[in-house]
Parts: C-alpha cells; structure tokens; sequence
C-alpha cells in the first residue's frame, strides 16, 4: 500500500479520528488505526467497541491496500511535520513509512483483517438536521449530563425525537437542562423515539459538529446503535441501553415568582462570593427583594462573602439557597444580555432561561444553607 496526502488535509481527520483510541486497551490492535484506500483517496478509522469514527479524506493513491498503525505515534508525527507539505505513507512487509522531505519515520504494523469494526445495524428510521442546530442543542444540554453515576442511563444525553421537533436533556439528578427546536424533515414523523447517546459520544460530537454552517448531519437510527453522518466523517455508537426519567416531571411549572437579571453582571458576583464558599458544597443564598439580588456565602472558618446587584424584580422577599457552581454553569453556557429566573420558594426548584432563547431552559433544585 502507498498514498500521498496533504498534511492539512490529513492532520484534522486524524485529530478527529484518533480521539477515540483509549490509553489503555485490552486488545493491542484497539490502539491502532485502520487505514483503507479506496477509489479517491483512503478511510481513516478508530474504535473503542463502543464509539467508532471514520473519516474519508482526498489522497493520491499509488499502490491499494488496508493496515493499521499505531494512533498515537501516527498523529504525532503527522501534527509535528511542516505545515503545507506532503506526506507518503508507504506499508512494506510489516512496516509503515511515513515520509516528508527529508524525514523518515518507520512505524510498527498490524493486520488490518484483523480490526474488530464496529458494525452499524440496519437502518431503521433516519432523518437530517441542520449541523448548527444540533451542535447548539448539545452544547446548551451536555454539561448537565451525570459522571459515573450508578443510575447509568444519567450518564448520558437524551436525544429525543418528535413529530416535527427534536428534543436533547440532561440531568445528573440536582439540576437538569433541556432544549428543542423544529425539524422540519420530522414532519412526516409518525411516534416518540427516545436515545441516550453516551458521555464520551457526546464529547466527540461536540468537537465534530462546531463550526460547521450551513450544513446538515444525517442520523441513521437502529435498535442499539446510531450512525451519525457529519460532513466526511462517520459516527458509528452504541446507545445506552436504559429508559430516561420522565424529565416533564422534574420541570416545575407553578412558578410566581420572575426575575430578570443582567447575565455577565450576576456570574461575576456569584464567581467572587463562590471564592469563600464551602468546598463540598459550594452553597450560596441567594435573597430575591424588590429590584435587588443580595448573593451571601459563609463557610465553617467563618469567613463571609455579600454582594448585592440591582435586577429587575417586584414582589415579596425569598431567599433561596443554590449550588453556586450549577448557576455558573447555565450562564457560562447561555450567550444573551439577560437570564430570567423563575421562583417560588426554598422548597421548589427554580427555572433560569434566556428570554431570547424560549425553546432552552434550565432547571436547578435549591439546597439547604
């Protein structure tokens, strides 16, 4: 086998792909990446068993032919050639050639018959997506997602399909965001369909699906897998198998309470009080008073942190107290001026959204102080 290939054109591939090869595998070959030529150039694929990524790139293909090479050693030595040059890669016997210039890079092998792929089932329900639009709805929901919970099914994103509308959730059990948005090729959808995708899915879909404007992502959908087609690059995952908490109950609706507060302005106050806050619980109690937010921290040395921010507000005083690092983590994620946040007690869960953005909200259970 031998190709040659632009660095540019190969480097952003093998970034993309190789994120997927785990340190540590319990089969050498799942180190390696698969490399297979085809009619215009060759397929670069990584898996774990789990998650598996493809990408198609343009090359010159001198000699056909399939092998696999070590992921990490290949990407670094790739990334470290000068920008805008040519590589050739060239597999004789049980050694792949990597050269540019005048360097010269000899690389272990592996049979490339003996890659475990993971297959993709047959398609049973498939529809697009503009890419912006699901790359924004993960982004908006993601950072809710649980970490090694024992509830497993929380320890991913829930992509929800509707007639007409597509629907992403996350929860770790404390706080929960949930946003949605018109699709117009699942008109003609007929039922409710729900997938968890997992965390390191996830993840590599945010990455593969920023920047990309004005194109769209295919979502081929099977019993226990979901392949995702982005631009050159195949998705192919396992789903978490598990039925997600009824979310529409965890959504409080019998809120009388509204405030609008000035975004930029409420993060900065809330990450200069979480300084003094308690470690393990990262507390702040927020009062809610006409046209003011008096934020108070105190943690067990006795050390105390106020601060006050005028807000648009007129009813009764509240006093709530949240996790500071939940707030922080909806107005990092939101890009308007403003954040309404609706309330009723210290026993409810409150409701923070962006006024511009009605199909996006978030929800963050209070906590005792």
């Amino acid at each position: 086998m031998k190709i040659e290939v632009q660095r540019e054109d190969l480097v952003p591939a093998l970034t993309s792909v190789a994120a997927v090869v785990e340190r540590r595998q319990t089969l050498p070959i799942l180190s390696n990446l698969l490399i297979k030529t085809t009619e215009d150039g060759f397929l670069l694929t990584a898996t774990d068993l789990e998650l598996q990524i493809s990408s198609n790139i343009a090359s010159k293909v001198v000699e056909p032919g399939a092998i696999t090479l070590p992921a990490k050693k290949f990407a670094d030595v790739c990334k470290a050639l000068p920008e805008n040059s040519r590589i050739s890669l060239e597999v004789s016997d049980t050694r792949g050639y990597v050269r540019c210039g005048r360097s010269r890079f000899s690389l272990s092998t592996l049979p490339a018959e003996d890659y475990p792929g993971l297959e993709g089932e047959a398609s049973e329900q498939a529809f697009e997506v503009e890419t912006a639009v699901l790359a924004r709805m993960i982004e908006r929901t993601s950072f809710a997602m649980a970490h090694q919970d024992v509830r497993y099914y929380l320890n991913g994103l829930l992509l929800e399909i509707c007639p007409g509308r597509l629907v992403t959730v996350a929860t770790d059990g404390h706080r929960l965001a949930k946003a949605e948005s018109a699709v117009s090729a699942l008109q003609s959808w007929e039922d409710k369909r729900q997938l968890i995708l997992p965390e390191k899915t996830v993840a590599e879909l945010k990455r593969l699906l920023a920047g990309k404007v004005g194109e769209t992502t295919r979502l081929e959908i099977g019993d226990r897998t979901v392949v995702i087609r982005v631009g050159n690059n195949v998705v192919t995952t396992k789903l978490i198998d598990g039925r997600y908490p009824d979310y529409s109950r965890v959504i409080p609706t019998q809120l009388q309470h509204s405030a609008l507060l000035e975004r930029e302005a409420v993060k900065d106050s809330l990450a200069r009080t979480a300084v003094l806050s308690y470690e393990k619980q990262k507390g702040v109690r927020m009062t809610f008073e006409e046209g003011t937010l008096k934020l108070e921290v105190s943690n067990p040395e006795h050390e105390e942190a106020e601060e006050e921010i005028a807000i648009d507000y007129q009813g009764g005083s509240t006093t709530i107290g949240f996790n500071v690092g939940y707030w922080l983590d909806v107005l990092n994620v939101l890009d308007g001026k403003s954040v309404e946040v609706r309330f009723l007690d210290s026993e409810v869960s409150a409701i923070l959204s962006d006024p511009e953005s009605p199909n996006e909200l978030y929800v963050v259970m209070p906590m005792r102080i």
